[in-house]
């Protein structure tokens, strides 16, 4: 899969359809990825309708491509359906518990990773939005999901209208560790950062959020402390309120 090298956030789309058989088949070729017990943990809910993209929009922070791409996926980790067929055949499941969202959401990003792999083969564009476990509780009300189902990604689709730049990546020994993890030491951190931060793409990026060093656009404006942790607590009312937090 060469493709994968020169892959790209697309996040233009033309104004053209995805056909219903295309976008069935790779559904399903997609569910021949790993998943826990064989038990494929997960749902995707298909929006196609404008006005439920427009809906769906506030919950990622309005980014245009929601409202502009042909197909919004909504990835969600589901237990629910598992649990079901456990007590309609007289078994008694145990998933109401952090663990098994774990498990859950871990199938759910699988099955969404291996979909955006063919997808693009198909020459096909895709934007994986993180905000979806920002504000799970309003894609929940919108989507109308039940108990035991919590969205944790979501995909815009489409034909791409833009071929952005690659964007950088650190190399391999930032994040390879051979035998045990080995512990970031000062130089390391600024041998494996120093190119990222010399890009001047992200040189700019420093400039124009008025701050010292990329590291502090991140902390300070991207994904700042206050954020996570309201966030953090909005994820978590959500899921006791779905059911995954039932356990003192």
């Amino acid at each position: 899969m060469e493709s994968i090298k020169t892959r790209r956030t697309i996040r233009h789309y033309k104004k053209q359809d995805i056909p219903d058989g295309l976008l069935c088949r790779l559904l399903s070729d997609a569910s021949r990825t790993q998943t826990m017990g064989n038990l494929q943990l997960y749902s995707v809910v298909v929006t196609r309708d404008d006005e439920m993209k427009r809906r769906l929009a506030p919950a990622h922070f309005n980014q245009p491509m929601v409202t502009e791409a042909p197909v919004v996926l909504t990835v969600c980790a589901d237990f629910r359906r598992t649990t079901l067929w456990c007590e309609h055949r007289h078994a008694d499941p145990g998933y109401d518990n952090f663990l098994s969202f774990i498990n859950a959401a871990t199938d759910a990003l699988l099955y969404t990773q291996t979909f955006c792999n063919l997808a693009e083969e198909e020459g096909l564009g895709c934007c994986f939005l993180g905000t979806t476990v920002y504000m799970p509780q309003m894609i929940i009300d919108i989507l109308q999901l039940p108990r035991l189902v919590v969205p944790v990604a979501t995909i815009t689709l489409g034909w791409p209208d833009e071929e952005p730049p690659l964007s950088d990546r650190l190399g391999l020994e930032a994040f390879v560790h051979q035998e045990r993890y080995h512990d970031y030491t000062p130089e390391s951190i600024d041998r494996y950062y120093t190119e990222k931060e010399s890009l001047p793409e992200n040189q700019e990026f420093v400039r124009i959020n008025h701050k010292e060093t990329l590291a502090q656009v991140f902390t300070d404006c991207r994904y700042t402390r206050r954020d996570n942790i309201a966030m953090s607590d909005g994820l978590l009312q959500v899921l006791k309120e779905q059911g995954f937090l039932t356990r003192n």
